[in-house]
């Protein structure tokens, strides 16, 4: 009788045991297939964030970075908020929260920033336009358009050009920086106040 008493209790226990394996199991099994899920649709709207497409075709990019060296060896980083191509031309870069750094074979550096901007990545050239700002070691630079072009090593500083330096500060219509040479080109055009060229060593940009 003890025996069979024994007997009993010990598949009762094991049928218990069984049932509990068998519940941990699924639950376990239910949290991986819920986490699983939750990891694919971060996934997805992470995706979703990258890349999207506007109504008239076009691709949205965000927080995209373009690097490289331009022709005169100098390296390059590009970064905006924002960006789009056309399906019809997908070469050009429409951008919006613009930065971009140069970082010259002289170890200068260059910064600028602009609400808006354009690359062209067959040619490299940059636009930087709507409150562009920039900073060349100890000077800033305000302007409404700047005009970065690969193939002459050159940047267009215009409109409401500002610059304010350690020695002061002065007013111009256009600003011509070759980067090849080194030289900065300053025109006033509406009072011939100011018709300069000077050397980058010699007088901050």
């Amino acid at each position: 009788m003890e025996r069979k008493k024994k007997l009993i209790i010990t598949q009762i226990s094991l049928f218990v045991l069984g049932l509990i394996i068998i519940f941990l199991t699924y639950n376990v099994g239910q949290k991986s297939t819920n986490k699983e899920e939750i990891l694919t649709e971060q996934t997805k709207d992470q995706l979703q964030q990258k890349i999207n497409k506007n109504e008239d075709g076009s691709n949205v990019f965000y927080n995209i970075s373009y690097s490289g060296l331009d022709l005169s060896g100098n390296r390059y980083i590009l970064k905006s908020e924002v960006a789009s191509t056309s399906e019809d031309n997908d070469e050009i870069i429409d951008m919006k929260g613009v930065e971009a750094v140069f970082y010259f074979k002289d170890d200068t550096v260059l910064y600028i920033w602009s609400d808006l901007g354009q690359y062209n990545n067959k040619t490299l050239d940059m636009n930087f336009r709507k409150n562009v700002k920039a900073n060349y070691d100890k000077t800033q630079l305000f302007a409404d358009k700047v005009d970065y072009s690969n193939f002459k090593g050159s940047l267009i500083v215009s409109e409401n050009v500002v610059v304010k330096d350690v020695q002061g500060s002065l007013d111009a219509d256009e600003l011509f920086f070759d980067i090849k040479t080194q030289t900065l080109d300053i025109a006033s055009f509406k009072n011939d106040k100011i018709n300069a060229k000077v050397k980058i060593n010699e007088k901050r940009f």
